[in-house]
């Protein structure tokens, strides 16, 4: 139906139009929880493949998208495209309610979703629900007790990643 409506498909949990069947399966992922693509190094679980071919830099240290202007290099293309914003001071996503302006589409989701109540990612577990599936993520090792963070100097292993950085910096 929606072929000749020229509506695109739509999730059913938040709403959020995507523009074809496949990418809306994708997305569907960041509901159920569901992410078939593991990394062999440090188990980590991804909902797409790219994302799983993105994490696997921080293991090898790849970082092929270098900055023209600072040398800065980064994992993702992507990254290197948000940065170059910092240079040229480009904010192009506005947000249509408070006329904020972000580097990113993404960055403008997560803020337009303070404009809302909208918590669509809610831990199986305890049920307490989040805006961020990142903040899920994050949630679920408290149930789990997992630390998939490792130090390549001792060892020693986190919950969080930012923690990591923070002792590898010392743990020279």
């Amino acid at each position: 139906m929606r072929t000749h409506t020229g509506d695109r498909p739509f999730c059913g949990d938040c709403g959020l139009k995507i523009g074809d069947l496949g990418a809306l399966k994708i997305h569907l992922r960041t509901h159920t929880g569901e992410r078939p693509y593991h990394c062999t190094v440090c188990g980590n679980r991804f909902i797409r493949l790219s994302h799983l071919r993105n994490h696997q830099r921080t293991h090898t240290g790849e970082r092929p998208y270098k900055c023209t202007e600072c040398n800065k290099s980064f994992t993702q293309s992507g990254d290197l495209v948000k940065h170059k914003r910092i240079h040229s001071g480009e904010k192009p996503f506005e947000c249509p309610d408070c006329h904020r302006c972000y580097t990113s589409s993404g960055d403008l989701g997560k803020h337009r979703r303070s404009h809302t109540n909208l918590r669509p990612y809610t831990c199986q577990e305890c049920g307490k629900s989040f805006r961020l599936s990142g903040h899920l993520k994050t949630h679920m090792l408290t149930h789990t007790g997992e630390k998939p963070y490792s130090c390549p100097n001792c060892l020693r292993r986190f919950a969080r990643s930012h923690h990591l950085s923070g002792h590898v910096a010392k743990c020279r």
